[in-house]
C-alpha cells in the first residue's frame, strides 16, 4: 500500500520572501496569484508543517529554483555585514533586471497557463491537496487516468437497461399452424429455447418448422403464457363482415343471366348470333367456341345477358363455372343429332347448380327431323317436357331462319320472372370472373359478370389471388364505360395479375386490405401445395420404381385465355398411359417469350401456342436451337397431334406371323450337319433365314434357327408349299417323324393411343 500523496504549493518552500528579494522583482500578477493561492489554503496544522519540512529537505538537491540564489542575501550573516554587502548585490541585480524580468515573465506566463487546469483538478480533503482522479487508497499514478474511466462507467451503468426481475405473462395469439420463429418472437424468447423444449417432448424441429395448434399451446403454457386461438380465416371473415355491412338500399329487378349449353356443333353460337344480330360464329375458329363469350342484349321483352360456353368435351370446368354464374340454362339440342355426351353433361351441371332448364330444339328447318326423339332421350334423364306433364319448356327453334326465337325469349323471361331476381345498384360491385387473359398492350384483362352492386372505374377490386385498381371498364363492343350494374358483363383492366376463371370478385374500400387478403390466400395456397407434396412423397417414391422406362412428353403451353389453358392441360393429362405421359413444364396466358424458349431448350419440350405467337427474340432461339413450336386455334388439333406424338413414343408392338409349316417324314444323319429331317412343306413357305419352332403333338419343344435347307442336293433359301426338302435344325438332334417345323417372322407395328 503506497502512502497518500500530498501536494503542497512549491512557492511555500522555494519562493523567497519579500525581505530576501528586492521590491522591484515582485511582479503584480505574481503577487495576485500568490495571494489567491494562500487564501485557498486553510491554516496549517502540525501535520502539514511536518510535511512541508520533509518536502523542503527533498527539494534541496532539485535545480532550477524560481529565483536565482545569487540574488538572495544569506540569512545567516549579521545585520551589519548584511547592510554593507547588500548594496553591490542590489546593483548587480539592478543591472540584470531587464533580462531576468523577461525570463520571469515567460516563466510566470507558463505557470499561469497551467495553474487553472491544476487548480481545477485540486480538491481539499483533510487539509491536503490531492488530484481529483487519484486513488484515495493509494493506487499510485495509475489511478489518475483509470479513476476517471471508473467513475464514468459507474455513471453509465446506472442508466443502463435493467432486466425485469418479475416474469410478465402475455396473451399469445396462435393460428392453426405456427412456426417456431413466430412463437419465439411473440413470447420474447430465443428460438433455441423453443427447439430445446420440443426436443424434450420428443420432437425434432428447426426454426422454420411449422407446429400445429396443440403443440403450440403446450409450449405457450409451459412458458407461463396464455394462448389465444385465432382462426386462419379471420382476415377473410373480417372482409365478409365489412362487405355484409355495405348492403345497399336501392333494390331493383335485374336482368336474367342466361347460359347457353349443348353439344359441340349443335348451333349454340349461331342461335346467339341470330339473337344479337351480329356475326359471332364467323369469328370462332372452325365454328367452335374456344372461350366463354358474354353479351347483354336489349330485346323487346327486356334486357338479357348471355354466356356462350364451349361445347367441346375438354371444357367441362368452363361449363361448370357457367352454370354457377347463371340464372337460367338454355340447353340447345340438334333435332337431327339428338342427345350427345356433352348434352348429358350440361344436364348434370344444371341439376348440380339447381338452375332451371329451357330446352331449345334446334335445326328444325332440316328435313326428316324427329323432335319426339329428343324428348324421349331427355325424358330418360328426368328432363320432362311440359306437354308431357313435366316442368321443362321445350321450344323448337331454327338459328338459320329465326323460327321460334321469339318464343324462346318469352320462355326465358317467363322463367326469370318466376325467380324474382333482385339486386342492389348502390352497393359495392360483386360478381364472378368469367374469363381472363394477358394482353400485351393492356396487361391483365379479366372478363367479369357483375351480379350485385355497381362496379365503377377507380374501384379497388379483389379477385381471387389478385387485386388492383380498375383503370378502365370495357363492354363487349369494345367501348369504355364508367360503370357496370347488375347482370352486365365487362372487362376489367388494372389487376396486378391474371385471376382464375370462376373466381369471385368484390370491391373493397382499402387497397391495403385487398393486398393483405390476396397475400393471405397465396400463402394458404402455397402451404396446401407443400402439404400435398410432403404427403405424396412416400407414394411418389414407390410410384417411381420402374419409372425410368416411362416415356415423358414435355410441353410448354401458352394460350390466349385462362379457360382454354385449363382445358388443354386437362385433356393432355388424360392421354397418359403406363408407358407414356405428358409433363406440362410451364404454362401461362400470353405470348411465347424468350424465357419460354430458353426453358424449352433446357427441358427439351415442345411449345404449344394456342391463339398466341412467339416474339422476335423467342423465334431467334427457336431457329438456332431447332425447337418444336406448334400453333393452334382449335383444341381438336392440339389433342390429335399430342396423341400422334405420344403414340410415336410408344414401343412398337411385336407381332409374329407364321409363314410356313413343314412336316417331318423321315430322319437321317449327315456327317456334315448331323441329324437331317426329310420334310414336306404342307403350308406356306419355309425360309432358311427366319426363326423356327419344333412342335410335337402341337406342343413347342424347341425354338431356334435352321442350320441348313436343301432341295435334293442343292442349298436353297426357301421351299414352297407342296415340295419336299431336307431341314437341319441348329443345335438340336432330337427330331422325330411326325414333328412339325413351324417357320415364323416378327414384325414391328406402330402403336397409337
Amino acid at each position: 500500500m503506497r502512502k497518500k500523496r500530498t501536494y503542497v504549493k512549491r512557492s511555500a518552500i522555494e519562493t523567497p520572501t519579500e525581505e530576501e528579494l528586492p521590491a522591484t522583482e515582485l511582479e503584480p500578477e505574481a503577487e495576485e496569484t500568490t495571494e489567491t493561492t494562500v487564501e485557498a489554503v486553510s491554516p496549517k496544522t502540525p501535520a502539514v508543517e511536518e510535511a512541508e519540512k520533509e518536502a523542503a529537505v527533498e527539494a534541496k538537491p532539485e535545480p532550477a529554483p524560481l529565483v536565482d540564489p545569487s540574488q538572495v542575501a544569506p540569512p545567516t550573516e549579521p545585520d551589519a555585514n548584511r547592510s554593507g554587502k547588500t548594496a553591490p548585490r542590489r546593483k548587480k541585480a539592478t543591472d540584470k533586471e531587464g533580462e531576468e524580468s523577461d525570463v520571469k515573465k515567460k516563466t510566470h506566463l507558463r505557470n499561469k497557463a497551467k495553474a487553472p487546469k491544476r487548480q481545477a483538478k485540486m480538491i481539499h480533503v483533510n487539509d491536503d491537496f490531492v488530484l481529483e482522479g487519484d486513488d484515495f487508497e493509494g493506487m499510485g499514478s495509475r489511478g489518475r487516468r483509470g479513476g476517471a474511466r471508473k467513475s464514468k462507467s459507474k455513471l453509465s451503468s446506472q442508466h443502463a437497461f435493467e432486466k425485469p426481475t418479475e416474469f410478465i405473462a402475455k396473451e399469445i395469439t396462435i393460428g392453426e399452424t405456427n412456426s417456431v420463429t413466430d412463437l419465439a418472437q411473440k413470447m420474447s424468447v430465443k428460438s433455441s429455447e423453443i427447439i430445446k423444449m420440443l426436443f424434450n417432448m420428443g420432437v425434432m424441429a428447426t426454426i422454420n418448422q411449422v407446429l400445429d395448434q396443440d403443440t403450440s399451446t403446450l409450449l405457450i403454457e409451459d412458458l407461463g403464457h396464455k394462448p389465444k386461438f385465432v382462426s386462419e380465416d379471420a382476415i377473410e371473415e373480417q372482409l365478409a363482415d365489412s362487405l355484409s355491412a355495405e348492403v345497399g338500399s336501392a333494390e331493383v329487378t335485374r336482368a336474367p343471366v342466361i347460359t347457353v349449353m349443348g353439344h359441340v356443333d349443335h348451333g349454340k353460337t349461331s342461335l346467339l348470333d341470330y339473337i344479337r344480330k351480329a356475326s359471332v360464329a364467323a369469328g370462332e375458329a372452325g365454328g367452335i367456341t374456344q372461350h366463354i363469350g358474354a353479351y347483354h342484349v336489349n330485346t323487346e321483352h327486356g334486357m338479357v345477358s348471355f354466356l356462350d360456353t364451349p361445347g367441346h368435351a375438354a371444357f367441362t370446368a368452363m361449363r361448370s363455372r357457367g352454370a354457377k354464374a347463371t340464372d337460367v340454362i338454355v340447353l340447345v339440342v340438334a333435332a337431327d343429332d339428338g342427345v350427345k355426351p356433352q348434352t348429358e353433361e350440361a344436364v348434370q351441371h344444371a341439376k348440380a347448380a339447381g338452375v332451371p332448364l329451357v330446352v331449345a330444339v334446334n335445326k328444325i328447318d332440316k328435313e326428316g327431323i324427329d323432335t319426339d326423339r329428343v324428348k324421349n332421350e331427355l325424358s330418360a334423364m328426368e328432363v320432362i317436357p311440359e306437354d308431357w306433364g313435366g316442368d321443362t319448356q321445350f321450344i323448337e327453334v331454327s338459328a338459320i331462319t329465326g323460327q321460334g326465337v321469339e318464343n324462346l325469349l318469352e320462355a326465358i323471361l317467363l322463367q326469370a320472372e318466376l325467380l324474382e331476381l333482385k339486386a342492389y345498384t348502390d352497393a359495392p360491385g360483386q360478381g364472378v370472373v368469367i374469363e381472363s387473359r394477358l394482353d400485351k398492350g393492356r396487361g391483365s384483362v379479366a372478363s367479369v359478370l357483375v351480379q350485385n352492386g355497381t362496379l365503377k372505374t377507380g374501384d379497388i377490386v379483389l379477385a381471387g389471388y389478385e387485386y388492383g385498381r380498375v383503370r378502365a371498364l370495357v363492354d363487349e363492343l369494345g367501348k369504355n364505360v364508367e360503370s357496370a350494374g347488375p347482370a352486365i358483363p365487362v372487362e376489367i383492366l388494372g389487376l396486378n395479375g391474371v385471376p382464375d376463371a370462376g373466381d369471385e370478385f368484390v370491391v373493397v374500400t382499402d387497397e391495403k386490405k385487398a393486398r393483405d387478403v390476396a397475400e393471405f390466400r397465396k400463402d394458404r395456397l402455397r402451404d396446401s401445395q407443400q402439404a400435398k407434396q410432403q404427403s405424396s412423397m412416400l407414394e411418389g417414391m414407390f410410384a417411381g420404381i420402374g419409372r425410368d422406362q416411362k416415356k415423358i412428353l414435355n410441353v410448354i403451353i401458352k394460350t390466349d385465355v385462362r379457360g382454354s389453358l385449363e382445358a388443354i392441360i386437362g385433356s393432355l393429362q388424360k392421354l397418359g398411359t403406363d408407358e407414356v405421359e405428358v409433363n406440362v413444364v410451364a404454362s401461362g396466358v400470353g405470348g411465347i417469350s424468350e424465357t419460354d424458349a430458353h426453358l424449352a431448350t433446357t427441358s427439351r419440350a415442345m411449345v404449344i401456342g394456342f391463339n398466341t405467337r412467339a416474339d422476335k427474340s423467342a423465334r431467334d432461339i427457336v431457329e438456332n436451337e431447332g425447337l418444336k413450336v406448334r400453333y393452334y386455334n382449335v383444341i381438336y388439333d392440339v389433342i390429335d397431334d399430342a396423341k400422334a406424338i405420344m403414340g410415336g413414343m410408344l414401343e412398337p408392338e411385336i407381332r409374329e406371323e407364321i409363314v410356313g409349316i413343314a412336316e417331318v417324314r423321315d430322319v437321317f444323319n449327315s456327317p456334315k450337319f448331323g441329324q437331317i429331317a426329310g420334310s414336306m412343306v404342307i403350308e406356306g413357305t419355309v425360309y432358311r433365314s427366319k426363326p423356327i419352332r419344333v412342335l410335337r403333338d402341337n406342343v413347342v419343344i424347341y425354338e431356334g434357327e435352321l442350320e441348313s435347307l436343301r432341295r435334293f442336293k442343292d442349298d436353297t433359301n426357301e421351299v414352297r408349299n407342296g415340295m419336299e426338302c431336307g431341314i437341319g435344325v441348329r443345335n438340336y438332334n432330337d427330331v422325330k417323324v411326325g414333328d412339325k417345323i413351324e417357320v415364323y417372322e416378327r414384325t414391328e407395328v406402330a402403336r397409337s393411343l
